[in-house]
Parts: structure tokens; sequence; C-alpha cells
């Protein structure tokens, strides 16, 4: 496109003007059309060249130097209370953090020699001064003998042999226990190490494991623990709201050495309801689904029978889920942000991006001193602060509309939240609601991460299990539940649990222990 404009104002020879006045009128009329165009395209192209150089050397950070400057206003951000500080020879120093008291602890007493005793005539104890240090101690391997008693036992004159019934092992025919299956799940899923990692890290423990063992034990656990997902689901569609985003996953295709892009989609459903006058909390639930592609029919086929708020970003392919009204389309500011952070990073003196973050700023300044309020109290503030200064920042951005070069991606930006500005300010609507869809994008990024570590599924089974440990393991984080202990514990418990009480199985702080 560019190429051709500039070919376009390259033709023009001086001789073959004409010397008509319209005609001169309609040739100039056409060149300043050409030029208008590319010079949108330049910009278009600087702008997209910045964004490359910022991704690529920048900080990933999302903040800009003076952007609270723009208005006058001052915002009180919390500060964290500081540790006890130490004065130390002229300059002040914090102290360390103290160590968790749920930690074991072994005792190391120090005492005078004898020597050091006899110098003196008496001696006596008046007490002792402790400090304390934090220590590490490896992983280590056992193996667990699993003896079953035989019995030769008489009734009635008659003679049967009983042998003791044994835990059954969660996967038939291996010899991986509860607690090592849960290992290698933690170490995939949430520490990110690829198998040929995990198989070297076993061989400094003195055993060797390989890579294909501990494949096909990853693969066989993720597809018994999928038995949770019919009840994680049902969870999450009850409720008050539901995020939804999806992220990429790299699929090896069968036979080739080349992959395809498959999806990761992700739901998390949150909030709080209101039950007999007092609001309780729905415990968080994260669900991943895989697919071979992005078609709209899968959030319309998981989403098929939910009913309420659905805050996803402005994907075609959930549009077919508002029409009918079922379920209430609400925006993500952050998504809306990051359209004018992105040309606002990139430009030497603030200009009207930047002037958009920051009345953005302050409906987020707004948000912060309502964080601890009950959803009624929260809704009564935003209509009485929020929706007063949503009115004024629509009016200042359909003021600016005219004066933007069409195509330019400062217009791109305006247009993305006018387009969607009913669902952007929809969060007003209700205390439930939240401004930005941060909370799913945040139980993503663990995938991004392993994406770049292991780099690809080798198979639709692989993504379907990423899948399924993905949502448990970010469940169990959401609710604050150590994700190894739930495993291993679920892992032992799940072959011998009735299949119509699996919900009490998922990582939510209902959860019982063995």
């Amino acid at each position: 496109m560019l190429m051709r404009l500039i070919r376009m104002l390259a033709l023009i020879d001086p001789s073959d003007l004409p010397s008509d006045f319209d005609a001169m009128r309609r040739i100039a009329l056409e060149q300043n059309r050409i030029a208008h165009d590319l010079w949108t395209q330049v910009e278009l192209l600087k702008h997209q060249l910045a964004q490359f150089v910022r991704a690529r050397f920048g900080a990933s950070s999302e903040q800009l130097p003076g952007q609270g400057d723009l208005f006058a206003e001052s915002v009180a951000i919390p500060v964290p209370p500081a540790l006890p500080a130490t004065p130390v020879s002229g300059h002040v120093r914090r102290g360390r953090p103290a160590l968790p008291k749920d930690l074991p602890r072994e005792r190391v007493e120090y005492d005078l020699s004898d020597a050091e005793k006899a110098c003196f005539d008496r001696i006596e104890k008046i007490g002792e001064e402790v400090s304390e240090t934090l220590d590490y101690t490896p992983a280590k391997l056992t193996v667990i003998e699993h003896v079953r008693i035989k019995y030769a036992c008489k009734k009635d004159g008659e003679s049967t042999v009983r042998t003791a019934a044994a835990q059954p092992s969660p996967l038939p025919k291996s010899n991986a226990s509860a607690g090592l299956l849960a290992q290698v799940l933690v170490s995939t899923f949430a520490d990110h190490l690829p198998l040929n990692r995990q198989e070297a890290i076993f061989k400094r423990h003195g055993v060797h494991l390989p890579r294909a063992t501990l494949c096909e034990w990853k693969l066989a656990a993720a597809e018994l623990l999928a038995v949770l997902r019919p009840a994680l689901k049902a969870h999450i569609l009850a409720a008050p709201r539901v995020n939804s985003d999806d992220t990429t996953m790299p699929l090896q295709e069968a036979g080739r050495g080349s992959t395809k892009t498959a999806r990761l989609w992700g739901y998390l459903g949150a909030g709080q309801r209101e039950e007999n006058g007092l609001w309780v909390d729905h415990p968080p639930a994260v669900l991943f689904e895989f697919t071979e592609s992005r078609e709209a029919i899968h959030p319309a086929t998981f989403l098929a029978g939910y009913q309420g708020y659905l805050q996803a970003d402005a994907y075609s392919g959930y549009l077919a889920l508002y029409r009918g009204g079922r379920v209430m389309e609400v925006g993500c500011w952050a998504h809306c942000r990051r359209k004018f952070f992105e040309i606002a990073k990139v430009q030497k003196t603030p200009g009207l991006a930047s002037v958009a973050l920051a009345w953005i700023a302050r409906l987020y300044a707004i948000e912060r001193t309502i964080r601890d309020l009950t959803p009624d109290q929260k809704l009564r503030q935003r209509q009485e602060h929020s929706v007063p200064l949503l009115a004024e920042f629509r009016r200042w951005l359909d003021g600016q509309v005219p004066q933007l070069v069409p195509q330019a991606p400062l217009a791109q930006a305006f247009g993305y939240a006018l387009r969607n500005w009913e669902a952007l300010v929809r969060y007003t609507e209700s205390g439930v609601l939240v401004p930005d869809n941060n909370a799913i994008e945040q139980a993503i990024r663990p995938i991004a991460v392993g994406r770049s570590n292991y780099l690809f599924a080798g198979s639709a089974r692989g993504g379907r299990a990423a899948a399924t440990m993905y949502s448990l393991i970010g469940t169990a984080k959401l609710n604050g539940i150590n994700p190894y202990l739930w495993l291993k514990d679920v892992l032992a418990r799940l072959p011998s649990h009735p299949i119509n009480r699996v919900a009490e199985l998922l990582p939510l702080p209902t959860y019982q222990w063995a």
C-alpha cells in the first residue's frame, strides 16, 4: 500500500500538467488525498516500529512517568506498613522480616566450654539469646512398601485365604505414588519445568525416570483429575460474574515437524452474592478449555446455560451470547487503557493519549477508595462519583474525535473506547462487577510462562491435560491452597471416592483434608 502511494506521487511530470484550471484542481485534490494517505501510513508504521522496539527492549510496566500530574486532584495511594527501622552507623537499615511461626524448628544450643567455665568461681544461667536462620533440606525419594497381610481363615469346617486390602494406586500398573505424581504435575504446570529438566533433577537424587515415563504419568494423572472438570464448571457458572479470555497454545501437528496455533479458553467465576441479608463470597475458580481453533462456537458452547454478567475483551466471538439478553456484556478498562498507553509510551511529549490515561486513572482512584466496601455500598459510590466522571470523559472523547486522523493509532484507540462504551460503563450498574478483566489475565499468565519453556503441546491429549492442570492449580492458588499438598491428597483419594461426590474434592475453601 505504501509503495503504491509513493509510485502514484512520482508519476506526475510537469510537462503533463493540463492548462485547464478545473483539471489542475482535480489533480491537486487527488495528490492531496494521496499525500494524506501516505502520511497516515507513515505514522502507522512509525507507531508499529516504536511498539516493536518497546516490546523487544523496553520495560513491560504500563506506568507513565509523571502521569499523575496531568490532573490537579491528588490521589491517595495506600502504602504498606514499613518494617521497623534499625539505626546503623549513620544510616537506616530496615529489619529483616520474621520467619513464619508455623515452620518446623530445630534447636541448636551453644554453651560455654568447660575451659571457659573453669575460669570463674561460680556461674549461673540467667537466660539465652536466640537468633534464627532459614535452612533448606533437599527433596528425597523413598520407596513405600505396601505389605498386604495374608491369613488362612477357617469357618464351619471350610478354609479360605484372605488378604488385607491396600489403598489403590492412583494410576493402575504404575509404581508412582500420589506424592510423586503431584510433584511432577506441580513442577510442570506451576513451576514451568520441562520434563527433560525434571528427569535431570530425579537423576541427581539417584533415580533414573525417563521423560517418556514422566510424560505418561503427567497425562494419565491429568486424565484422572479431569473427572473434577464438570463440578468445577458448575461452580464457575453459578458465580455472580464470569471473566473470560483466551491465549495461544502451539500444537504439534501429528506426523509433521510443524506446529499450528491452538487455544486455551479461560473462564473465571468470582464475586459476592446476597444471602439472608448478608453478602457472602463465591470462592473464585478458573477453568480452561483446549480447542484447536478460535471459533465462536467454543465460548458459546461453554456458556450455553449461563445467565449473568460476562466480562471479556471485544472479541466478536462473544457477540452471539449478548444478543439474547441472557448474558450481559461487561467491558474491560484495562484493554481500553492499554491502547492509549501504547501510544503515550512512545511519545516524547504528553498528548491526547496521556490525557485519556489520566481520565482512566481517576476512575481507578475511585475504585481504590471503595475496594473494601460491600457491593451495595460500591454501587452507591459508583453512581455518585464514577457515573458523572464517565459522562465528562465521554464528552471529552466525542470532542476530540473530529481532529483525529482516520486509521491512525490514536483514532483507533478513541474508536475502541467509543464503540464499546456501553459495555465499558456497565460495571457501574452493579457492585459485584469490577472495571477490568485483570483477574482472568493474571490466571492466564502462568500459561505464557510455561509456554516459553516447553514451547508447544505435543498432541491434543497433551493440550487437554494442560487445560485440566492449569484449571485445578490455578483454582488452588486463587483460594490460597498449596497445590502440591492438595494434589497429593486428592490423587490418593480419587480412585476410591464416590463419583457422585467429586465436587467435595475441588480446591476450594470447603475442601476437607483426609
